[in-house]
């Protein structure tokens, strides 16, 4: 298809954000190879309003997900879907449920589709892609489909008011927390108010990122640490990474706000176990680096504080 003769566009993306941040530079590509076409971003709604918010989607709709049992669910989505006429269907979340809403366009007429959806017009038709960083993976799906260039994610695009949280000279940002059922991704709270005491004694103040699920760790830091700032449950995705941009460093589990950070360009240093593979997954940025350990239990704080000095005075590993 040519962009010429683009007609209706779906882009395919549910989640979780990190894959939504590594997104951002197919987005784009998929924007400039169709600049004339309607293109619409099917998603989750935790992800609708920072995705709507890029530019880069004339509509962001809310996918429900229904359960494989919901029959009157399915066959909303596949009006839908049918509905919106589209030519061409870009499925960024190649997973199983995703694939599956190909077949909802049965009888026909399908649209052109690049996945991995069996019978697809596009398959990303490469068998180690699921050895593939999600970043190189994407753009080798796009040029399968005739997507040259795919450039690196950015969040030039993002406006947000950070004077309310009256952060005042150097700043750390620190995001100590993850999924709850996820703990061996954590590195131990305690080590954070380590970090978080030589950071202020280094003239940065520390401020602390999570959801109100994860106060508890964050208070955790601050009983360590007094001087941190704790804006647990303050931020959505867009403030995040305008916090970043003014940040003399961050520091952070493998969780999706790291990715937003380095994205943005924070001198950034992320936490790996072995519960994840960091050729996979690891946030790309301009000045990131990497820790990993088996266990995080085992990574001591003198390690983060020279990691941290090296990705801000040498600019670190992208």
């Amino acid at each position: 298809m040519s962009a010429a003769k683009s007609p209706s566009i779906l882009v395919i993306k549910l989640g979780a954000l990190g894959d939504m941040v590594q997104a951002l530079g197919p987005f784009a590509a998929i924007r400039r190879h169709h600049p004339d076409a309607r293109i619409v971003l099917l998603t989750t709604r935790a992800y609708a309003a920072f995705a709507g918010a890029s530019g880069y989607f004339d509509e962001v709709w809310t996918d429900t997900r229904p359960r494989w049992n919901d029959l009157g669910g399915w066959l909303a989505l596949r009006r839908r879907l049918r509905k919106g006429r589209f030519g061409r269907v870009y499925d960024l979340q190649t997973s199983d449920r995703s694939s599956s809403y190909f077949r909802l366009f049965w009888p026909g007429p399908y649209p052109e589709w690049s996945g991995i959806a069996r019978g697809c017009s596009h398959p990303h038709a490469n068998p180690e892609r699921d050895r593939m960083h999600t970043v190189d993976r994407q753009a080798e799906q796009l040029r399968m489909a005739g997507i040259g260039e795919v450039a690196a994610p950015s969040l030039d695009w993002v406006s947000a008011d950070t004077a309310r949280f009256g952060l005042s000279g150097r700043y750390a940002l620190l995001a100590p927390g993850g999924a709850a059922h996820r703990p061996e991704k954590r590195w131990p709270a305690e080590r954070y108010g380590e970090l978080a005491n030589w950071l202020a004694r280094n003239g940065m103040t520390p401020v602390l990122l999570g959801t109100e699920a994860e106060a508890g760790v964050l208070a955790t830091v601050m009983e360590i640490c007094p001087e941190a700032v704790s804006l647990a449950g303050r931020t959505d995705f867009l403030d995040i990474a305008a916090l970043a941009r003014g940040a003399a460093s961050a520091v952070g589990n493998d969780t999706g706000p790291m990715h937003l950070i380095a994205v943005a360009g924070a001198p950034t240093v992320v936490l790996f176990s072995h519960a994840s593979d960091p050729a996979l997954c690891a946030p790309r940025g301009p000045r990131v680096a990497v820790l990993r350990r088996p266990s995080l239990a085992e990574l001591e704080t003198a390690e983060v504080e020279k990691a941290v000095g090296a990705v801000v005075q040498e600019g670190g590993t992208s």
